[in-house]
């Protein structure tokens, strides 16, 4: 195949099917950044940048993966915990050692035990971060520190687990951002996105290292954060992953941007509000490939064309925070809600999880996805390998959400709330008079007849409590808005 023909068939690649059935996957952040487990506590972090301004935000960073670089602000709270607790003389690669210490006896088997309770498909590890420590001994060190990477080959040990266990692994790699390469200090949104290395020894670092995750662990998913280098021959290195993964699929965030000229910044300073939030959306880009887009934190208002992926924390931080409580962290009802809402809108769901140092999974963050899983277990069948209906979601006459997904000639219909009374109303759906509906778990079929256009569903009595319910409805009803 010549070099142009196998471009050509990277921009034609699109998402597997395995990807668009698959739903939920299970992100980790594991790293030196585990071992202080600090962060100040804080809500939505792009709510924080437009709200407070992009410095407030770097200062009160809410994610414990960004210690390294809210280190270096001296008026920050991570800063004055870091002095309290380590020292002034204690520096972020200091770390290592404790990292190292601490995740020698760390076994993958109950992660993955985990995950697959959980009901996850695909699992995505972050084998570098931007801090610049790797999590295999890769064949290509670090150039400012030799010795800048876990000896211990953590990739391939939870690849192999993770497979074995029934699930896909995929890899995520820090592009855009090595503060082993540079690190200034960021004041701006504009700073921000113009944090990408660009020499040609960061690009061939970069480049070595993907080139590296591919040959030797063949991941499902290629994750890519923050961006990549201009120079880089990105679309190459897809070529060749599709050849060796041909069912593999790519992220969005290859995107390679050009560094921002210092006349340009104060013209595009007033647009900081509109970059912060474009940040959480996600969308396809034209100038580099990718098989799905993936908004942070945010999910869209409806049915997208596209598949994309939402990635989020169970707290306001991908890194293991020491200061969340139950409180900051999303209960079963809430994860088993927003999952269903972005499956009902062409979406999947990469949740994370973030392991203290030794490995340890701690059990706030356990309990939601054991309940996922549990429910799952009961409902899956309205969420894997179905596709969107013509709406995600409408209210029953009682004002309680829903939402819907289909497969083949049924509809799901996804009670967020219990009813009140014996009857479910649902306006707009008209059904036919052979139609059978029943409640997922449930071992009757329902009652039900339609009435001005309303879908009339005697509810049974003796169901019990659960975060959401699943009518399968079939034949599809038609909808009539």
């Amino acid at each position: 195949m010549s070099p142009d023909t196998a471009i050509q068939s990277v921009r034609d690649h699109q998402a597997p099917q395995w990807f668009n059935d698959a739903k939920l996957g299970i992100f980790i952040h594991w790293g030196l950044y585990s071992v202080p487990a600090w962060a100040p506590l804080g809500d939505d972090p792009f709510a924080m940048m437009r709200e407070h301004g992009f410095g407030y935000y770097l200062r009160h960073n809410p994610y414990a993966e960004w210690y390294q670089n809210t280190l270096q602000y001296a008026d920050s709270p991570t800063t004055a915990y870091h002095r309290e607790t380590f020292g002034a003389d204690f520096g972020y690669r200091d770390f290592d050692r404790l990292f190292e210490e601490q995740t020698a006896d760390w076994d993958p088997a109950p992660w993955a035990d985990l995950f697959r309770t959980a009901g996850a498909r695909y699992v995505v590890l972050t084998t570098k971060h931007h801090d610049g420590y790797t999590l295999w001994p890769s064949q290509h060190p670090n150039p400012f520190h030799p010795d800048y990477g876990s000896p211990r080959d953590l990739v391939g040990e939870l690849t192999d687990t993770v497979r074995q266990a029934g699930m896909r692994m995929g890899l995520y790699y820090s592009g855009g951002i090595d503060w082993t390469f540079e690190h200034p200090t960021m004041e701006s949104m504009l700073d921000f996105l113009d944090m990408t290395p660009q020499s040609d020894a960061y690009s061939q670092y970069a480049n070595a290292h993907w080139r590296e995750l591919i040959e030797r662990y063949q991941p499902a998913v290629l994750w890519n954060d923050i961006g990549y280098p201009v120079s880089a021959e990105i679309e190459a290195i897809m070529a060749e992953y599709y050849a060796q993964v041909p069912d593999g699929v790519v992220n969005d965030r290859f995107q390679q941007r050009k560094p921002i000229p210092q006349w340009l910044k104060p013209i595009l300073k007033p647009l900081t509000p509109f970059l912060a939030k474009l940040m959480t959306t996600g969308r396809p880009t034209h100038g580099v490939h990718s098989d799905f887009v993936t908004p942070e934190y945010a999910v869209y208002d409806e049915i997208k064309p596209y598949k994309w992926e939402c990635c989020r924390g169970l707290s306001s931080s991908f890194g293991y925070n020491a200061l969340d409580s139950k409180e900051t962290t999303l209960t079963v009802r809430e994860l088993v809600h927003s999952f269903c809402d972005i499956v009902s809108k062409n979406g999947n769901l990469l949740i994370n999880v973030g392991p203290t140092a030794d490995g340890t999974i701690v059990e706030m963050q356990r309990r939601p996805l054991i309940g996922l899983g549990a429910w799952l277990a009961t409902n899956g069948e309205a969420i894997y390998g179905t596709n969107p209906w013509v709406v995600p979601q409408a209210t029953t006459l009682g004002g309680h959400s829903l939402r819907f997904t289909q497969k083949e000639e049924t509809l799901y219909t996804i009670l967020f709330e219990r009813p009140a009374g014996d009857k479910v109303v649902i306006p707009g759906l008209q059904t036919a008079k052979d139609t059978h509906i029943h409640l997922l778990g449930h071992h009757r079929p329902l009652n039900a007849h339609c009435s001005e256009s309303k879908l009339v569903i005697e509810w049974p009595a003796e169901v019990p409590e659960s975060p959401a319910y699943t009518l399968s409805i079939s034949p599809r009803p038609t909808w009539r808005a």
